[in-house]
């Protein structure tokens, strides 16, 4: 099957390639109208949907954040309490101290213990104020999610309206132009879509117009553009690449040249007498 195919295709003129070619960039083109209906809903929807999950992830990683300072305030509470019953303990243990040595040990450990109730305390309200700030960041963060969300579903909405409408003719363009690729050689078709792709319009191919090219409007020599009417080879423009057809093999009436006005000539002609072609008229002579 392949090789009837690639033999079928071989088998075709210059012309009818010119033609599948031209046909083929019709139906293409169409299909980049369509999309060009859909306007930049589809970017738009893209867009929201990337700015949705990074709210996601800001959300998920401040709620552990915030997790993560709320275990360090459990701790330095337990710190708190800990130091706290110690104190206690060692200001119990005053009363009955047997010499110096041990009131001055205790008085340290005092003051140890009350210096770790005031640093744990500190570490605990720096802590709060964290967690407040993570929250104040996941309140702002989730506020903007329900607004991405309630924008992302106003534009899907948008587009499957758009998309409902043109789908099926969509799809009907793209089947046609699937079936006609098959009968395009593989190189040529090939390179069209290369040209095409490189293109800021999509044009791949192009007819002359006004002895220009369609795609660039850079001028065409005319033995060039006569090669482009002789349809035995496939020319390209020199300057954009694209591939050239005369406008009648695309279906286009050509424009009509332009009428020259007879110039005139800047000496007065001489005129010769009926009766002696060599004689000057005496009009001529005044």
């Amino acid at each position: 099957m392949v090789k009837k195919k690639e033999s079928s295709s071989s088998e075709m003129t210059v012309e009818d390639k010119l033609k599948n070619l031209y046909d083929l960039q019709k139906m293409l083109s169409e299909i980049d109208n369509i999309r060009t209906l859909r306007g930049e809903l589809p970017l738009e929807v893209e867009d929201l949907e990337d700015e949705i999950e990074g709210l996601k992830t800001r959300i998920a990683n401040a709620t552990d954040e915030s997790m993560q300072i709320r275990s360090r305030i459990n701790e330095f509470k337990s710190r708190i309490e800990l130091s706290t019953s110690k104190l206690n303990e060692y200001k119990s243990q005053l009363d009955n101290v047997r010499n110096n040595r041990e009131y001055d040990a205790l008085n340290k450990e005092i003051e140890f213990q009350s210096l770790e109730v005031e640093l744990a305390q500190k570490r605990t309200r720096e802590a709060q104020l964290a967690e407040k700030q993570k929250q104040e960041i996941i309140a702002r963060a989730q506020q903007d999610l329900d607004e991405r969300q309630q924008d992302l579903e106003v534009k899907k909405n948008e587009l499957d309206e758009i998309v409902a409408e043109t789908k099926a003719e969509e799809e009907k363009l793209r089947e046609k132009a699937k079936n006609l690729e098959l009968q395009i050689e593989p190189t040529l078709l090939q390179a069209f879509k290369r040209i095409r792709k490189n293109s800021r319009n999509g044009l791949g191919i192009v007819y002359l117009q006004r002895d220009a090219c369609g795609g660039c409007f850079a001028k065409i020599p005319p033995q060039r553009q006569l090669d482009v009417r002789m349809r035995k080879k496939i020319i390209v423009c020199e300057y954009c690449g694209r591939i050239l057809i005369d406008p009648e093999l695309a279906g286009v009436k050509p424009d009509a040249p332009k009428e020259e006005k007879p110039k005139r000539s800047g000496k007065r002609s001489i005129r010769r007498s009926k009766g002696d072609p060599t004689a000057i008229s005496a009009n001529d002579m005044e």
